[in-house]
Parts: C-alpha cells; structure tokens; sequence
C-alpha cells in the first residue's frame, strides 16, 4: 500500500486549513478518504487535487463551479472548456468594470473642486448612475462634453 496522508498532513503539504479540507470533502471536491481507526487517510494524489482547487479558486471560479470542473473532467468530451469560457467571459466583464472604477477614482482624485459634492462631473455621474446607467456609461456621460 502506498503512502497515506493524514488530513494534517494533506493540509501542512497544501497550506489549507484542516477545516476547508473537511468542507471540501462534504461539497464533493475531495473523495472521502478511508479511514483507519476513525482517522482519514488521503493518497498521495490528493495533495496535487487539493493544487487544482487552490488554482481555480484563485482564477475566479467558485466552489460550485470547481466541483462542476472535475465532473467534467471525469466525463467524456470538454465540457470543462465551456466552463473556462464562460469563466473567461465573466473575467474580462470583470476587468472592465474594474477599470471604469479606476478611471473614475483617477479622475476624482484629480478633481480640482475642494469638496467632490460639488464638482459638476461628479453629481453628474451619480445622477448618470441613478437613471440606470452603468459606471462606465455614467463616465463616459459626464466627460463627453
């Protein structure tokens, strides 16, 4: 037989808290480990397992889609790139919106009235902003004259 973890073992190798493994396990992202006197033993190969959440964990995806991801990979065909597409549409709407932010923090910042409550662009967007417009919209109002 080969090497089996404990869960402190699989958590100290991963750097994720005994805790999250657990809960992981009860979500289905782990397999249930055997036991041996009541103790979990994990394969060495979930230590590369416990890798591929942290990865898409730290990509974006939520625990619902992780476990979704490694169905698809378990099933026949690429489901799983229709996952990453879906998670890259997500991202780049993402980004933008990251970005108009920026934008308009910059330009607040670079507002030269004394209290941003009266500055004209600013009322301006809130009220863009207000009337249904997104952050992006809102910006591109105020600063198209």
């Amino acid at each position: 037989m080969s090497e089996q973890l404990t869960i402190g073992e699989l958590a100290s190798r991963t750097g994720v808290a005994t805790s999250a493994l657990r809960y992981w396990e009860t979500l289905g992202l782990l397999p249930p480990p055997v036991r041996v006197s009541g103790q979990r033993r994990y394969p060495p190969s979930a230590v590369g397992l416990v890798g591929v959440v942290l990865l898409l964990r730290d990509a974006g995806f939520t625990l619902r889609e992780v476990k979704a991801f490694l169905a698809a990979r378990t099933a026949a065909g690429d489901d799983w790139r229709e996952l990453y597409q879906r998670k890259l549409a997500e991202l780049d709407q993402r980004i933008a919106q990251a970005q108009a932010a920026r934008t308009a923090v910059a330009h607040g910042l670079a507002c030269p009235h004394e209290d941003i409550f009266e500055c004209p662009n600013f009322t301006g967007g809130v009220a863009a902003l207000l009337a249904g417009c997104s952050l992006e919209e809102a910006h591109a109002r105020v600063h198209a004259h």
